[in-house]
Parts: structure tokens; sequence; C-alpha cells
């Protein structure tokens, strides 16, 4: 699954963020890590990954992200409101200034006619107060591809979060 395109795509937001000095974690159900994980690869990424939240049900999403009940029950775990929380979650739970989200149906079954297989929401939020929703509905391309679109898709979100981002000051050593 880590071909060149999300080797390269990781490695240009490791160097923006480390410019920067901006640190970064992720919160992710149907890529269960894989963001996080994906980064992980690449030399160095201690310097702006903080830490990743596997939020696969919808009590984890609760339990370790503060996502309301009502906002799942009203609107599912495949939501704009659910991933928008998710990412606004990882900022309240943690000293990051940019994180991401992602919440979607990878497959090849768990779809329905209103939520399809393929259908995935992410959230980029900075410490600054941005918040951005991207929606993608990749297909029944399956289970495979839709998470590697959703990898690259976070990268992308958490780029652009990045470069609009002021330098901060470089981290003492711990």
């Amino acid at each position: 699954m880590i071909d060149h395109d999300i080797t390269a795509a990781a490695r240009n937001l490791l160097d923006i963020c480390r410019r920067k000095n901006l640190l970064i974690a992720t919160a992710e159900s149907c890529t269960a890590g894989l963001v996080a994980g994906t980064l992980t690869e690449i030399p160095g990424v201690s310097s702006i990954l903080d830490r990743g939240y596997v939020t696969y049900s919808n009590e984890a999403k609760h339990e370790m992200l503060g996502v309301s009940r009502d906002i799942l029950r009203a609107h599912g775990a495949v939501s704009r409101e659910t991933a928008e929380a998710m990412a606004r979650g990882v900022l309240g739970h943690s000293r990051v200034h940019l994180a991401v989200s992602v919440t979607g149906i990878a497959g090849p079954d768990g779809g329905s006619a209103e939520k399809p297989v393929g259908l995935v929401h992410f959230a980029a939020a900075s410490r600054s107060g941005r918040l951005v929703h991207a929606e993608k509905r990749y297909g029944d391309i399956g289970r495979t591809d839709v998470r590697k679109q959703s990898v690259l898709q976070a990268f992308r979100m958490l780029h652009d979060m990045a470069e609009a981002e002021p330098a901060n000051p470089p981290r003492e050593s711990v």
C-alpha cells in the first residue's frame, strides 16, 4: 500500500512541518491508523508526529476524542459533523498544532444508499482556529484503494493546513 505517491506526500508534509516547527496528530476510523503509520515510515517523523488516535467504534470516538453521542446519533459515524468533532477532539486532547480526521466506509460491506461504500469524510483543524472539511466518494474501488486514497487526502489536507500556518519557535528537547 505504501507506494511512491504516498511516500512523496509524507515526505513533503514532514518537510513543511519541520520547517515551521509544527506538531501533528491524527484521528482515524476507516484508515485504522494508516495515516500515522505511513508517516512513521519516513525517518525523522518523530519531530512532527505527536500521536494518533484509532477510533474505529463510536464509543472510542466519544471516549477518546469527546465526540458527542448526540452528533453520533443524529449524523452517524460517517458524516461531516463527526469528522469535524474528531479533529477538534484531537486539538482538545493534545498540544499539537494540526489535526486531521478520517471516517468512512471502506467496504466491501457497510454501505447504504445514503452512505455508500467509498464515502469518506475528512476534517483538518489547526490550533489557530482553521477547520476544513472534505467529502470524497471514491466508489466501490476496493477496501485497500479506498484506504490508500484516504491517506493521500489526509496528507493533502495536512499539507494545505501547514502551508497556511505561521512558523512556531523551535521546541525545547525533553
